[in-house]
């Protein structure tokens, strides 16, 4: 839960950030510091396991995460961090998806169900307030492309952790990453000034660094140790919730009623992607065996 509510928190310390350093900087910038991190706590089982085999897929899942993370804080610029988690979230959905489009294996019909509620609930996001007219900002589409390339990613990532080292896999994710941001920074925006310097940003980078990107982390792996994946997986989806109350409170983001339901949907979808339903279907006796005697 805190691991929850570490990641909803980012959004808000994320766009407080973004006033000052644009988001190429800021995302190079975080990756960068989560390898440093990494490294320094992790490098006996990174390093042996930096093979040449790891190269084509550290490229995969680093690009794909590159453009998630791109979209999603070029579209937090432009709209709440509440909306913006919600809309996010919605890779829960996609991401069975995903894996069927590039691993051949189908989504169970709740997924097919879930898919439905969950596009019914962007629907009522986009809904303009007082009219019937639906309407999703350049921002909603940059962080619903966010949500689909953050599926993809999620699939790859998935797959190739069967292969390598989760840890190193993940240290790739972000070197990777961390390069393409850097480089797209040095070509596309501006250098470095002095208002990155200013207090809230200097504090709302170190939250996002330390809390939401290794703290949230080390969170995570620990309370998997104790808690199922069903179980944690729901937990976690209370990310977008927390975002929601944290804008709210601190930012003053205004919530209609059209938005509130295309949540609620949103979240529902999101509980019915990650909970396992084997449990209710009952399961049949064994037929009893025949012996013939003689």
């Amino acid at each position: 839960m805190c691991c929850a509510a570490l990641w909803g928190g980012s959004y808000l310390m994320a766009k407080v950030a973004i006033r000052a350093i644009s988001p190429q900087w800021l995302m190079g910038l975080r990756m960068t510091g989560a390898c440093l991190l990494m490294m320094l706590l992790f490098h006996k089982r990174i390093t042996p396991r930096l093979t040449r085999a790891i190269i084509l897929p550290a490229l995969a899942v680093g690009g794909t995460y590159y453009v998630n993370m791109l979209l999603q804080t070029e579209g937090l610029r432009m709209i709440e961090p509440g909306r913006s988690a919600f809309l996010t979230a919605s890779y829960c959905v996609l991401t069975p998806f995903a894996i069927w489009a590039m691993f051949r294996r189908r989504p169970r019909l709740v997924n097919l169900v879930a898919a439905v509620i969950c596009l019914v609930g962007v629907g009522f996001v986009a809904l303009k307030p007082g009219s019937a007219s639906l309407s999703l900002s350049s921002g909603d589409l940059m962080t619903l492309g966010c949500a689909a390339f953050y599926a993809v990613n999620l699939a790859l990532m998935g797959h190739f952790t069967r292969v390598f080292s989760p840890l190193s896999m993940t240290f790739m994710q972000f070197a990777v990453a961390g390069v393409c941001f850097l480089v797209g920074a040095l070509f596309t925006e501006p250098l470095p000034s002095a208002s990155w310097f200013q207090t809230p940003v200097v504090l709302s980078f170190v939250y996002l660094l330390f809390g939401a990107t290794f703290a949230a982390q080390v969170m995570q792996n620990v309370g998997l140790a104790h808690v199922s994946a069903s179980s944690a997986s729901i937990i976690l989806c209370t990310e977008s919730l927390f975002s929601v109350a944290f804008s709210a409170l601190f930012m003053g983001e205004r919530i209609t009623s059209t938005s509130m339901v295309g949540f609620a949907l949103i979240f529902c979808a999101i509980l019915l992607s990650v909970v396992r339903f084997s449990h209710l279907v009952p399961k049949r006796k064994p037929r009893p065996q025949v012996v013939s005697v003689g």
